[in-house]
């Protein structure tokens, strides 16, 4: 992940070197990036209402935020619908192997207002523990606010996708909650509490890596801000060393935003969390995928950040670079 799209542009991480093959004066380079003086005008105050707000990151910590409070609210979720289960009492089956076979459409209606027949068949088939089991999930997980819209299943089908569809397919064809059945279920709810633990923790980290990378970006800007500042104030005589100094400085802002580049880029190959382990193992997607692809901003918004504030520091560098060689 070596290019990334930018707030004007595509980001890519530079050469180490700021100076082209053959050019180790400062004024060649200058030459260079000045192509047209003439577009001096007011540089300090121009550079000092380039304030940078931040947008995509700030966003990214947002949505990191919103996410890690539904990942906690689905794991109290779970916790919750697995104590409910353990309480229930079991009933017993012909035998307590997990079968194969039954379908987990089996479960459709169990729980629900109007539910038909159970999968033993007939009227009032449906055993009064499985009934209990599925109130259990509709009161607890799929009673999350954003649940139901976002995954856009059925109990059956959620319970299933969540616990395992062999979870599923004993409860349907054992027709009630057996001693297996009863197990498997409280054990499942309790591991997909605790990969949501995990998770919760994983966006933390992700939250805190944005917060440290803000206040760095933060910190470039208001240098980048002071020296154009700083330029504007310097006494008639003295402006070309000054800017010349201003320049450099500018220079190394920007290979700043190069190495902060280039340590994100390396955090994004070591994620915090990998997709094998999301929720109950299922999800499938990157971490860094699985947390910004739903949003409106950039995939890596991290990157495109830093990107921004790289382009202002190069605009601000090549119109110092034409104020000075306008003056020589």
């Amino acid at each position: 992940m070596s290019v990334h799209q930018g707030s004007t542009g595509v980001f890519q991480i530079p050469d180490q070197g700021v100076t082209g093959a053959g050019c180790s004066d400062v004024w060649c380079e200058l030459g260079a990036a000045a192509t047209e003086p003439g577009v001096v005008t007011a540089l300090a105050l121009v550079g000092l209402l380039a304030l940078l707000t931040f947008a995509y990151v700030r966003d990214a910590e947002s949505a990191c935020r919103r996410e890690r409070r539904r990942v906690l609210d689905e794991r109290d979720a779970f916790e919750s619908f697995a104590d409910r289960v353990a309480q229930i009492d079991t009933v017993s089956v012909a035998t307590d192997t997990t079968p194969t076979g039954v379908p987990a459409g089996a479960l459709r209606g169990i729980g629900s207002p109007g539910g038909g027949q159970g999968p033993g068949g007939g009227p009032g088939g449906n055993n009064v523990t499985l009934r209990r089991v599925m109130a259990a999930y509709h009161d607890t997980v799929l009673s999350l606010p954003h649940y139901r819209a976002e995954y856009e299943e059925t109990a059956a089908e959620s319970l299933a996708a969540e616990l395992g569809p062999d979870t599923a397919t004993a409860l349907a064809s054992d027709g009630g909650l057996s001693e297996g059945a009863k197990s498997a279920l409280v054990d499942r709810s309790r591991r997909a509490a605790t990969a949501r633990d995990r998770l919760a923790d994983a966006i933390d980290e992700e939250i805190g890596d944005l917060s440290d990378r803000e206040a760095t970006l933060s910190s470039i800007d208001r240098r980048r801000r002071r020296l154009l500042g700083h330029l504007d104030g310097i006494r008639p005589g003295r402006e070309t060393d000054a800017a010349i100094d201003v320049w450099n400085r500018l220079t190394e802002l920007e290979r700043e935003c190069d190495e902060l580049a280039a340590e994100r880029q390396r955090s994004l190959d070591d994620p915090p969390l990998t997709h094998e382990m999301g929720p109950d193992g299922d999800r499938e997607r990157p971490f860094y995928g699985y947390l910004y692809g739903p949003t409106d901003g950039p995939r890596y918004p991290l990157l495109a950040q830093i990107a921004e504030v790289a382009d202002e520091i190069r605009a601000d560098r090549e119109r110092v670079g034409s104020r000075i060689a306008a003056d020589r």
